[in-house]
């Protein structure tokens, strides 16, 4: 009806801004998909929240939700419902989706976290790894040149600082960064560490 060059709907009539724009938007209308998007992003966003109360995670939904709107629109059915009631429900579906998921992550990390904590611990094998190890590690520190052995030797040894390591063997402590650097680089190639 028309009222002083005015479309207003009958009583009883309910007005669907949000089908008609998907309705332009499943014909490929990009401008009908911002304004759906300035029109029902905060209450989308309002829903996923509640739902899932992580904020970064109801941001990634609401990008979710509104590109399945982008890619489903011709899916939309006027005689079925309303277009904010459609897009709400992908909303509500998405952020229970990403509820579920995360559920699911967690346990099964505690699956294999049981699994893992029934694997029975071998002390005698341990060690005998622990030592061979070590003795990988001494021969790889006694091929050093003196210099680095030194210096590595007093920093993770011996516990000191590179401050403190260039006053006790009396170099600046550039060179002793230089060496320490050097020295490690060696022990890595020596060992077959990836650098």
């Amino acid at each position: 009806m028309v009222i002083d060059g005015m479309d207003v709907p009958d009583e009883g009539a309910v007005v669907d801004h949000a089908g008609d724009l998907l309705i332009e938007i499943a014909a490929g209308g990009q401008s009908a998909f911002a304004r759906l998007y300035d029109m029902l992003a905060p209450r989308v966003f309002g829903l996923i929240l509640r739902v899932l109360v992580d904020r970064a995670q109801s941001e990634e939904v609401l990008q979710e939700v509104f590109l399945e709107v982008w890619q489903s629109a011709d899916r939309f059915a006027p005689n079925k419902g309303q277009g904010r009631a459609w897009v709400l429900t992908i909303a509500h579906r998405r952020a229970v989706d990403r509820v579920r998921s995360a559920q699911a992550s967690v346990d099964r990390d505690a699956r294999i976290g049981r699994r893992d904590l029934d694997v029975p611990f071998d002390g005698v094998a341990e060690q005998a790894e622990l030592r061979i190890e070590g003795r990988r590690i001494a021969r790889a520190v006694a091929a050093l040149p003196d210099a680095q052995r030194d210096v590595i030797t007093l920093a993770y040894y011996g516990g000191y600082s590179q401050s403190e390591i260039a006053v006790l063997v009396g170099a600046p402590l550039g060179t002793i960064k230089t060496r320490t650097r050097d020295g490690l680089s060696r022990l890595r190639t020596e060992l077959g560490v990836a650098s």
